[in-house]
């Protein structure tokens, strides 16, 4: 077998389902047009690698067994009449019916709020599972309890597309704890997935195709470092735990993709920041009525028609860049070199590298674009202090369940 093994968390609804659908649709085909370097952004306009597979199989990591389940179902079908389409095509060539042969879609549960099964969740897969090609960390929480009326006026008159965009007027309960004992929002969106990453690092090392291992690190557009105060990193007195946590991922996935590349002796395991736009997605469902929803999804596509590239509002939409990061070579990609920071100014940004953004028209067609990643001398030293207190706390579970530091 040297098809890809895709881990996707919080597969069962949202942008994750999306990322799982869109998957299927480009690996069906026998030319997936997602894994072209055809942007702006690409260093190389034309590839030799083949990302044509004869098979897939998706791990979908959910919390419940039940929504997974129905989701599995969901994508099998949606498969099958992917095929369908494909067979009745002038010219088709059967790679079609040869990758739905070989395809499986697996259930896994695990909870990023309880360490326990995060790594139940890893020794399931490393059994299971002769390596794992991608880890896409897509499941996410906020802790929104309500919405602050005023705020929301207020931004809504100074820049109606900001608005829904990265919303500021969303209220936040504040000092939210998990089962483990720590930052419920910092658990479930940081600490979970690097737990989860570290769990299964000598399994990515075992994917030695040419594309290479690949951690996808699902970002947003609210991703703000004004809102981090670092010696609050579990994020549990902050009014902002949503946007703290996202540029917390943004710290780790640059600094993990530097140790990659610096020190791997076979081909790296890459890690990526992907910010997928702004879809109609769970995470502040619970906010909102079925009036609300309407509206919110209407002003989605009212931002969409008047010029923001953002509002792709499908999770299928939504997933183009996480899909493109995951099959398109890496050497097409933009590298940027490392650079010196300012010792006279430690606030000073440089730019250190790239997040990858889905953008669409305002007829909805969508594409990859690029965000540049800027850093300081604060954030690096915020980065060191966050990945210590991150590897103590792995080491504490690891030492609690009586697990090895390395898988």
């Amino acid at each position: 077998m040297s098809w890809p093994v895709i881990v996707v968390t919080g597969a069962n609804s949202g942008v994750g389902l999306g990322i799982c659908q869109r998957l299927l649709v480009q690996l069906i085909s026998k030319s997936p047009t997602d894994a072209q370097p055809h942007y702006n952004f690409h260093v190389q306009k034309s590839t030799t690698s083949d990302a044509s597979f004869d098979g897939l199989t998706l791990i979908l990591a959910c919390r419940s067994r039940q929504r997974g389940e129905a989701a599995r179902d969901k994508l099998y079908k949606f498969a099958d009449e992917q095929v369908r389409h494909l067979e009745i095509l002038p010219g088709y060539d059967g790679h079609a019916e040869t990758f739905r042969k070989h395809l499986t879609i697996a259930v896994h549960t695990v909870d990023l709020s309880r360490i326990q099964t995060v790594f139940r969740f890893a020794d399931e897969v490393i059994k299971t599972y002769p390596y794992v090609s991608h880890l896409i960390c897509n499941a996410g929480v906020a802790s929104f309890v309500s919405i602050n009326w005023f705020l929301a006026l207020k931004q809504f008159t100074m820049n109606w597309v900001e608005a829904v965009t990265a919303p500021i007027f969303y209220t936040q309960e504040v000092g939210q704890l998990s089962q483990d004992g720590l930052g419920w929002v910092w658990q479930c969106n940081v600490f979970g997935h690097y737990v989860l990453f570290r769990s299964l690092e000598s399994h990515l090392a075992k994917y030695q195709m040419s594309t290479g291992a690949r951690v996808i690190w699902m970002s947003s557009h609210e991703s703000n470092p004004i809102y981090y105060d670092p010696t609050d990193w579990q994020l549990v007195k902050t009014a902002h735990s949503y946007e703290s946590s996202k540029f917390q991922m943004d710290l780790i996935a640059h600094r993990l993709d530097q140790a990659s590349l610096q020190d791997s002796d076979t081909l790296p395991t890459r890690h990526l920041i992907v910010l997928p736009g702004v879809a109609g997605t769970n995470i502040a469902s619970a906010l909102l009525d079925t009036f609300s929803s309407m509206c919110m999804f209407f002003a989605f596509y009212l931002a969409r028609f008047l010029g923001s590239p953002y509002h792709l509002v499908t999770g299928f939409k939504a997933a183009i860049s996480a899909v493109h990061l995951c099959l398109v070579p890496l050497a097409c990609l933009p590298t940027v070199s490392l650079t010196e920071f300012d010792d006279s100014d430690p606030t000073a940004k440089v730019e250190v590298g790239f997040r990858y953004v889905s953008e669409c028209d305002r007829w909805g067609r969508e594409r990859v674009g690029t965000m540049k990643l800027t850093r300081s001398k604060e954030h690096n030293k915020q980065c060191d202090d966050l990945l210590e207190h991150c590897d103590r706390l792995f080491t504490a579970f690891c030492e609690a369940e009586g697990r090895p530091l390395h898988s």
